[in-house]
């Protein structure tokens, strides 16, 4: 990594301008500021500058409050969110000796919309850059609701953010769509009083670095280990809380340290630079992840229906498969070959039909989320390399938090899992129990099952609408009010291949 050097006059009358800025923002009004740290170079310089330049004014004069916040998906690069934990919680020491107003503070997704939660629970495939789900879920969400709660408490906030416009030309043109002439606040996009201010605006690459690798860290960081981070996995997978500055950062996983299990490009050189640096543990970490984005697509895998229970096509090139594998039926005879032969959409595995839709048109189904099979499959597999990895920095790190797993086993619960099998499979694996909730037992037992699935068969019903049925049942049970029952039966009665 080349940049050039300041002199160090010129560096000095950079960073004392970019500080001059900070104190007049500051004190202008009573506006309480949010200030976005990634644990990258842009964000910690400008957490750097504004805990420098409030520390030179008079304390009579620092009253207003300066959260820095960073956001924690919960799968996050493990060196990388040390390296967080580490400066957010020396920042917050030397805040309090200098009786700054700087409070830190780690913001996570909630536990619904976590990434072993929507993979491994929901069966949501693994995100891509046409369908990346995850941004938003995991890091403008919680950011976002951090921000509306002092929006709540203070009526307004000023976001701090370490966004350049040498960046990129896209991130130039959304700062500058979002200014107004004369001013140095920005409109927040979707925060209608929240603004954005950014003290490293028109710094370039050298800027940065050259402020970073001259000047102290005000609360005794070495950012000459930062640089050897960068050198190791190239750049940093910046904090969002804009999503059209989502657009415009791209994905985190090709030359950005973010999270590990990015599936978003085709190769993690983050986490590929650490193991090459030395970090051998991680490796179990990159072959997992490497798995997990070679499944997203295999059909055996994945629902024939979406997530509502509707169905789509896609189209196939007949001359390019093996036609004696397939069964050819019209497409108006779907429905009724779906329900004869008892085909259970979201876990039928190998549904080999080439649907005729009209004249030398043919499709198959599309897919929908990962089977609940495929989610058991994910889950064994990530368990077993939480027991495989050592990481030499913490005695006491998980891949999965048991909040998650209590959480996927009421996703699986409510997609027909009645054998309870995670419980199972994590004592299996990790050779312990979770403190398991009792009201989450299984409703049947093994043979009930069976039982109950030669009457469905007898009577020509759909074992998968009954499970539906009785577990939105389940749900409501002990609620005095049960206005949303209806509405859930009506969902699951209206499942699109029940009335092809």
């Amino acid at each position: 990594m080349g940049f050039n050097i300041l002199e160090e006059n010129n560096l000095q009358e950079f960073a004392e301008n970019a500080k001059e800025e900070i104190k007049k923002i500051y004190l202008s009004d009573n506006r309480p500021w949010v200030i976005g740290y990634s644990g990258g170079k842009d964000s910690t310089t400008v957490v750097q500058l504004v805990f420098t330049a409030l520390s030179e004014l008079p304390r009579e004069q620092v009253n207003k409050k300066v959260y820095v916040i960073s956001s924690d998906t919960l799968v996050e690069t493990p060196l990388i969110i040390s390296s967080i934990d580490k400066t957010l919680r020396r920042i917050q020491e030397k805040a309090l000796e200098l009786n700054l107003p700087f409070e830190t503070h780690k913001v996570k997704p909630e536990i619904e919309s976590t990434f072993w939660t929507s993979i491994i629970g929901k069966g949501y495939p693994s995100p891509r850059q046409k369908f990346r789900w995850c941004t938003d879920r995991m890091k403008i969400n919680p950011a976002n609701r951090f921000i509306k709660d002092k929006v709540s408490k203070f009526g307004e906030v000023i976001m701090v953010l370490g966004v350049r416009e040498k960046e990129s030309k896209t991130r130039a043109d959304v700062m500058k769509s979002h200014t107004t002439e004369g001013k140095v606040l920005m409109r927040h996009s979707s925060l209608p009083k929240a603004y954005v201010y950014a003290p490293i605006r028109k710094f370039d690459l050298d800027n940065v670095w050259d402020y970073l690798l001259n000047v102290t860290s005000p609360w005794g960081d070495d950012n000459h280990e930062l640089l050897g981070l960068y050198q190791s996995s190239n750049s940093e997978c910046p904090l969002v809380v804009d999503k059209e500055i989502k657009e415009s950062a791209g994905s985190c996983g090709n030359s950005r340290f973010g999270c590990w299990t990015c599936t978003v490009v085709k190769k993690d050189k983050a986490l590929a630079g650490f193991i090459d640096n030395g970090e051998e543990w991680l490796k179990p970490l990159l072959e997992f992840r490497n798995w997990l984005s070679e499944i997203r697509d295999v059909r055996e895998y994945r629902q024939k229906n979406r997530m509502n229970g509707q169905m789509y096509f896609t189209s196939i090139d007949i001359n390019q498969i093996d036609k004696d594998k397939y069964k050819f039926i019209e497409e108006k005879e779907l429905g009724t070959y779906i329900r004869e032969n008892h085909i259970d959409l979201a876990n039928v595995e190998d549904l080999n039909l080439i649907i005729k839709t009209g004249i030398d048109e043919y499709k198959q189904l599309g897919v929908g989320p990962f089977t609940l099979n495929a989610r058991e499959m994910i889950l064994r597999r990530l368990l077993e390399t939480q027991k495989q990895v050592q990481n030499p920095y913490d005695d006491h790190f998980e891949l999965i938090k048991p909040e998650e797993l209590k959480m996927i086993r009421k996703y699986w619960f409510k997609d027909g899992d009645w054998q309870d099998r995670i419980p199972n499979i994590y004592k299996e694996i990790i050779g312990k129990e979770l403190d398991w909730e009792y009201d989450d037992r299984p409703l049947f037992e093994e043979d009930q099952l069976t039982d109950l699935e030669s009457l469905c068969k007898e009577q020509n019903l759909d074992l998968n609408l009954l499970k539906k049925l009785v577990s939105i049942e389940k749900n409501y049970t002990g609620y005095n009010l049960r206005r949303g029952v209806i509405d859930d039966f009506k969902k699951a009665l209206n499942q699109e291949y029940l009335h092809l």
